[in-house]
């Protein structure tokens, strides 16, 4: 029997890029892809669920057969900090009723994605290491360091194979923005291939962790198919590719675009983004499945404007 994945959050930044690549490797009718809303250009097979609704869940999975379950609905951190306690209800909430809806119906594997935002200004700042105790001060790391433990507990008591990656900032042209303190090296590619200078709301000093979409989903996706002996880190795996400040961004466009330019007024996104690591290590992900990224800065903005220029072109504007 094929596997059928189940993918909640199939709309986000993430998840949408996520769905139609495990679309491509599963084939189409293998894929639930889910939502709270449809979106207008989704082909495949589409339910809308409301992840704070354990019943909803279980349906779906016996209605489908559902073998795997890749869990990316999230409120990101940016917007978290307007509405705290209902990001902690998203984020958390509706992880365990994803991790009892796998233990009880035998899901083989989950997928539970965290971030660089579960460590704290405690934590060394550059290189910062898998297993430096976490101090978050956002409630989605706070959300997302208490999804791990949860997947950690739920591997060592009950046998289930929870898998998860601690995301830096993904950079795509495939999708908008979702929410998070690291959306303005998206928006800063889609106002230059407009011709449009941009006003970035963190400092130009302000180095964090990065990643190109495409490294990220094939991330995924390797951590995924790995042998569940290979996988020795249970709460979550740092995953690096790239650090850089949004002057180092600049300066990589105008490489391009040369009359681009990025105005700075730091906002509340600010103390945000100096909370988090500058680079972090990820040799446990490296030795344990093999990864390797493929993209830096130079070959993620190549790749970035020769895209969104198609996606600008007048028919598609």
């Amino acid at each position: 029997m094929k596997d059928k994945i189940l993918i909640t959050g199939a709309n986000g930044q993430l998840g949408s890029v996520l769905t139609k690549k495990l679309q491509d490797t599963y084939g189409i009718t293998n894929v639930i892809a889910t939502d709270i809303k449809l979106n207008a250009n989704f082909k495949g097979t589409f339910e809308f669920l409301d992840t704070t609704d354990y019943n909803s869940i279980a349906t779906i999975i016996k209605e489908h057969n559902i073998t795997e379950i890749y869990h990316m609905a999230a409120i990101l951190s940016a917007k978290g900090e307007t509405n705290p306690l209902h990001t902690w209800n998203i984020n958390n909430n509706t992880f365990l009723n994803i991790l009892e809806a796998a233990r009880l119906f035998g899901i083989k594997k989950v997928f539970y994605p965290s971030s660089i935002a579960v460590y704290g200004k405690n934590a060394p700042k550059n290189e910062t290491p898998q297993d430096f105790f976490l101090t978050p001060t956002t409630v989605y790391g706070m959300s997302k360091a208490a999804g791990e433990h949860w997947a950690n507990y739920y591997f060592l008591k009950y046998n289930l194979d929870v898998r998860s990656l601690r995301y830096p900032g993904v950079i795509g042209y495939q999708t908008s923005p979702g929410g998070g303190t690291t959306d303005y090296a998206v928006d800063a590619y889609h106002y230059a291939i407009k011709g449009e200078n941009y006003t970035c709301f963190l400092n130009e000093t302000s180095v964090l962790p990065m990643i190109y979409m495409d490294d990220a989903i094939r991330a995924t996706l390797e951590l995924m198919n790995a042998s569940k002996a290979q996988i020795k880190t249970r709460t979550s795996y740092n995953i690096a590719s790239m650090s850089f400040n949004p002057k180092a961004l600049e300066h990589a466009i105008c490489e391009l675009i040369p009359h681009f330019k990025m105005i700075y007024k730091p906002d509340f996104r600010q103390d945000i983004a100096d909370s988090w690591p500058n680079s972090i290590n990820d040799n446990e992900a490296r030795t344990d499945w093999n990864w390797q990224p493929k993209y830096d800065l130079k070959a993620m903005t190549v790749d970035m404007i020769k895209n969104l220029k198609e996606t600008y072109k007048p028919e598609n504007a």
